[in-house]
């Protein structure tokens, strides 16, 4: 396409609101789908034989990766939250194409040396996500596009796992191939959807009144956020990083978790699981597009999440008590924990700065969380191997999810009160200004 057409193309949207919104969320779907091919399938490999010391490779190579993420979504909360828009395609070329050099770099090197390459592996591809939102946040119908992002952390990583044994299957490509091979397929579709997200127009001048204009943060403004917020931030920041950690390790070792509590899966299994909580966590997020009034949509999202910690709670108890099946706990297990954690990632923040007018982006404290929870998930690696080594996955699974209830219906509280108090505060100086007028 010309550069004439591309012109065309991102003024018919500005003007064409139904077209707009569904370019937008194909775009972001289809640019993290192929994001999830450089970062997710490699742990549907068993990596059978190969050990460095008394730890399991694979165990090694996803910390390896795990910590790359994570260092990543604290660089983000520099990067992100200063991210110019002119700067968005560059950054996000660069992030992607660096990730798949590292696994064609880990397909060449013999094992055990080339664990290394998973940690560059993940050094860039945590700031992804950060990119591709700034593309969606500060709209009328954010929490709508960005369900394109958020279908993906759900199903994109159980249908990768189906597509990798099956060309596994076929080929008899190696765990140590497989990766680069995923990469290079999936690299021309991310390109063409990176070009859909340069198209998306910049919001409107009523969206940015509505929910605030979203401009790169400077380190004053950061400061006073955390001046003016940082208990609550605290509070949320923890819960997340409760969800981030039980959602990593369900997905990093689904393959072994399956195995243990239904031996001789079916690999669609993955697809079709995660297929039926994307579509159940999605419908019900689909409804705060609804609501227009943005401190309603808060007090909704918060109760939603104690209500989620609830359900954690009680499908695991039912699970091991024996009065639901295997799958029908982790579907429960995964609609209950999906749903905050996305809540939290495209609908929480868009709404609490639009209620307490906050300077900010929502991309500054997304990866202030993202950055805490993915430490989380290194420390639960290390805890399985350093000393839960004979505690089976599934049995730690069943701990986490129970503790991240638990934990996590008190933090869903406690963020609500300290938040309800800051917007009644602002109530009440709005109306004493009007009396003054």
């Amino acid at each position: 396409m010309n550069l004439p057409s591309m012109a065309k193309v991102s003024r018919y949207l500005k003007h064409h609101e139904g077209p707009l919104v569904v370019w937008s969320i194909l775009a972001a779907f289809g640019a993290y789908f192929c994001t999830y091919a450089f970062r997710k399938p490699y742990t549907t490999g068993t990596f059978s034989g190969v050990e460095i010391g008394e730890i399991e490779y694979k165990t090694i190579i996803i910390i390896a990766q795990v910590i790359g993420y994570m260092l990543s979504k604290f660089i983000g909360v520099k990067v992100i939250s200063e991210l110019k828009a002119k700067k968005r395609i560059t950054l996000i070329l660069f992030l992607i194409l660096t990730a798949q050099t590292s696994l064609i770099l880990f397909g060449l090197v013999p094992a055990p040396y080339n664990f290394i390459f998973m940690f560059f592996n993940g050094l860039p591809l945590g700031m992804v996500w950060g990119v591709i939102f700034s593309f969606l946040e500060g709209r009328r119908f954010t929490e709508l596009l960005g369900m394109g992002l958020s279908v993906n952390m759900i199903m994109t990583s159980g249908i990768l796992k189906t597509i990798y044994k099956y060309i596994q299957v076929q080929y008899h490509f190696t765990d140590f191939q497989m990766p680069f091979i995923l990469g290079f397929l999936f690299l021309p579709l991310f390109l063409f959807f990176v070009w859909m997200l340069s198209q998306i127009p910049k919001p409107s001048k009523a969206e940015r009144a509505d929910r605030m204009a979203r401009k790169p943060m400077s380190e004053r403004q950061k400061k006073v956020v955390w001046w003016r917020f940082g208990p609550g931030l605290i509070f949320v920041i923890l819960l997340y990083a409760f969800l981030t950690t039980l959602r990593d390790f369900r997905d990093n070792f689904a393959v072994e978790i399956w195995e243990r509590i239904e031996p001789g899966l079916d690999p669609a299994i993955f697809a079709r699981t995660e297929s039926s909580i994307a579509l159940i966590v999605m419908i019900l997020i689909a409804f705060l597009v609804t609501i227009q009034k943005n401190q309603k949509a808060y007090l909704l999202i918060s109760l939603t999440m104690l209500i989620s910690m609830i359900a954690l709670f009680l499908s695991t108890k039912a699970y091991t008590d024996h009065r639901i099946s295997a799958t029908a706990w982790m579907i429960g297990l995964g609609i209950s924990f999906y749903l905050p954690y996305l809540l939290v990632q495209i609908a929480f923040f868009e709404r609490l700065i639009a209620v307490l007018k906050i300077k900010a982006n929502a991309g500054f404290f997304v990866y202030l969380c993202d950055s805490i929870g993915y430490l989380g998930s290194v420390c639960l690696l290390l805890y399985k191997e350093l000393m839960g080594k004979e505690m089976a996955y599934d049995q730690l699974l069943i701990k986490a999810a129970v503790a991240t209830a638990i934990l996590g219906f008190v933090l869903a509280g406690a963020q609500l009160l300290f938040f309800s108090s800051r917007m009644k505060k602002q109530s009440a100086t709005s109306s004493l200004i009007q009396l003054a007028d």
